[in-house]
């Protein structure tokens, strides 16, 4: 099926740069972006009905990324950046940039922080669907999305 996607890469980048304004008014960051989306699969639902197709999001990996989030956030603070979208942000302890470098070596105390909230992979998930929807309204606009549904079946 990776076929399809392969298909459609000139596409998601066409559809990437227009949903940078809808990243960058998020939550997420654009390097949390990135993660959530190398941890999604997109599938076409009802592929065999031309009329009720679409892509849909298989987020299932998301909740095994989502404390990676936390230590992309706390390395951005303790660059002494501020992390993107309206994250919660700060590291809230008092070693910064040292307590980040034993956290990526796996050398600190907390195992890496809190678990994700249901709410930020619920949040991610919300995301990730808003871009399949826009990466199908993209497919019927340029004419390519009955071509790659068909793929899809392949």
């Amino acid at each position: 099926m990776s076929e399809w996607t392969d298909a459609i890469v000139g596409e998601r980048m066409a559809v990437d740069n227009r949903f940078n304004d809808r990243v960058a008014s998020s939550r997420f960051s654009s390097q949390e972006w990135g993660l959530i989306m190398t941890a999604t699969e997109f599938e076409i639902e009802h592929s065999d009905d031309p009329e009720n197709a679409r892509i849909v999001a298989d987020t299932s990996n998301l909740p095994a990324i989502m404390p990676e989030l936390k230590n992309v956030r706390d390395q951005v603070s303790a660059m002494g950046g501020t992390p993107g979208g309206g994250g919660d942000g700060g590291s809230g302890g008092s070693g910064g940039v040292l307590d980040s470098i034993k956290g990526a070596l796996g050398l600190g105390g907390s195992g890496g922080g809190a678990a994700p909230s249901d709410e930020e992979v619920e949040a991610a998930e919300r995301l990730v669907q808003e871009y399949a929807d826009e990466l199908q309204a993209h497919l019927e606009e340029v004419g390519k999305w009955e071509q790659v549904r068909i793929a899809y079946q392949e």
